[in-house]
């Protein structure tokens, strides 16, 4: 907390307005890095997908869910996660950086770690993951948190993005990864879960009240 030089009063860089500058900087960086990144992928013939990409069940493949949705199969494909990563990650971003920060990683490794354990054979890359959890994360929070405001917006984004929840479904789209999808969405439930309001026990809240 810092106060106004003008007036003495405390200004908080906890305000909406301060949320929304700051997620829609970190996610237009972050959507900046991907594109830059493909950019000198697609110099080098896409020889840093072979590097970077996750290979399923290899033990290599391990260090591959810390890198492969930093990667895509060209620039169209960046681009199609690039504006629902930043619409999602943006909303997300709202509730705190601690909230977005747990809601991308177990996104993150969601994905990784679903894809490693029943992916095919070839390498998958992308940051679809990331928009799966992202979205699985707005749909069912608002539930685990009992916040109707939350359940409300869930409730427009379904009906708008609901579609995208096909992606889920193996065979609903032979060239992209129904398992890093899945993994994703599951992550990004766990993460809600994970962060829901703990309650505090009647009888703990009634000593609190007399104390």
């Amino acid at each position: 907390m810092v106060l106004d030089a003008s007036g003495g009063q405390p200004q908080t860089r906890h305000t909406p307005a301060a949320r929304a500058q700051g997620g829609l900087l970190v996610l237009g960086l972050f959507v900046v890095l991907l594109f830059a990144i493909e950019l000198v992928n697609a110099a080098t013939f896409h020889s840093l997908n072979r590097t970077f990409g996750l290979r399923p069940r290899s033990a290599d493949g391990l260090l591959d869910i810390l890198t492969f949705p930093l990667f895509h199969a060209n620039l169209g494909h960046v681009a199609s996660n690039a504006l629902p990563l930043i619409i999602f990650g943006f909303l997300v971003f709202m509730s705190g950086l601690r909230v977005f920060l747990t809601a991308v990683a177990f996104s993150w490794f969601g994905s990784g770690t679903l894809v490693w354990l029943i992916g095919g054979w070839g390498i998958t890359v992308g940051a679809s993951g990331l928009v799966f959890g992202l979205f699985a994360f707005l749909l069912v929070r608002g539930f685990f948190n009992r916040n109707w405001w939350q359940i409300a917006l869930s409730v427009v984004l379904f009906l708008t993005y609901g579609g995208i929840l096909f992606g889920i479904l193996p065979g609903v789209a032979g060239f992209v990864s129904w398992q890093a999808h899945l993994g994703g969405a599951l992550g990004g439930v766990a993460a809600a879960m994970l962060l829901k309001p703990r309650r505090v026990p009647q009888e703990r809240q009634a000593t609190e009240r007399k104390s």
